[in-house]
């Protein structure tokens, strides 16, 4: 499906609201999400049709290649995703092809990223309530956070903190996929994937 090149995009950090979660695995799309405010120098504000948070703004180099984007972090659990974002594209008349999830993914190393059109959840719940309420033909930012170690369940694992060796490489890899998002939306995913998937 192809749409109006001039739609909005809604780009959708994953995580789970509060600060017990905050720098969990499982939080890397807030963290994204947040630096991409701060880019756009503008704060997020609690949405009235959605359970989420979310900034308007623009995106891209002054000119053809600027976008108009809704930045958005649902404030549901994770695994109830799919409704807030439904409700934002609803609200906003995004085509689907225009929303971005950026997102932890466990089999991709640390830091790595990966962006794409479509596919399946990988067991991923917030994918996995998304695909359910809208239909899988959406991109993604896969940002690699690396299987458990050891018999670590993977449910422990996302839900805990970046290691102290991560969190020294934490700021550039965030950096590197808020890039990404910015690249995806203003050139194009062939172009995003080009220069960013490692």
């Amino acid at each position: 499906m192809t749409t109006d090149a001039a739609a909005p995009w809604l780009v959708v950090g994953l995580g789970n609201p509060g600060p017990d979660y905050a720098g969990n695995r499982h939080n890397v799309g807030f963290m994204v999400a947040d630096l991409l405010a701060e880019r756009m120098g503008g704060k997020f504000k609690r949405a009235t049709k959605a359970q989420a948070q979310v900034l308007e703004g623009r995106i891209g180099p002054p000119g053809p290649a600027n976008r108009r984007v809704i930045l958005a972090k649902p404030m549901s659990y994770m695994n109830l995703s799919g409704g807030p974002v439904a409700a934002l594209r609803d609200f906003y008349k995004i085509p689907v092809d225009h929303i971005v999830a950026v997102h932890d993914e466990l089999d991709i190393d640390f830091g790595v990223l990966r962006l794409k059109l479509g596919g399946g959840d990988n067991g991923h719940n917030g994918l996995k309530s998304m695909t359910k309420a809208m239909g899988a033909d959406y991109h993604r930012v896969r940002f690699g956070i690396g299987r458990p170690p050891g018999r670590m369940q993977v449910a422990d694992f996302v839900l805990k903190d970046f290691s102290s060796t991560e969190r020294k490489e934490l700021g550039y890899f965030v950096d590197r996929a808020a890039d990404s998002v910015e690249c995806l939306v203003s050139e194009g995913l062939e172009r995003a994937q080009g220069t960013y998937n490692s």
